[in-house]
């Protein structure tokens, strides 16, 4: 099953950089194993957060990694959505 995920920022920037190599790190750990497939913050007009687009065997599987994520460990995000995602149309459809 493929899953998005939005990210919502807390406003405590000093904390998000401090945090972010690790953060990513950890993601480039799902992304080598082939769970994420893709992620990156929204841009600079649009409200602080990320989207997340991962392959998982259910919500649940997800829901663990995001716990894990040192963002949401250390504090980084302040919300969170999570749906399962059915992609039918595009150039990376038949990639997922």
């Amino acid at each position: 099953m493929i899953v998005a995920v939005t990210y919502r920022y807390t406003e405590d920037t000093a904390l998000r950089d401090e945090v972010r190599p690790e953060h990513r790190e950890f993601l480039r750990g799902l992304a080598d194993a082939g769970s994420l497939l893709l992620s990156g913050p929204f841009g600079a007009g649009a409200p602080a957060g990320a989207l997340l687009v991962f392959r998982a065997e259910d919500e649940a599987q997800v829901q663990g990694w995001l716990d894990a994520d040192p963002f949401a460990v250390r504090g980084v995000v302040a919300g969170t959505t999570v749906a399962e995602w059915d992609p039918v149309l595009g150039s990376l459809t038949g990639a997922l």
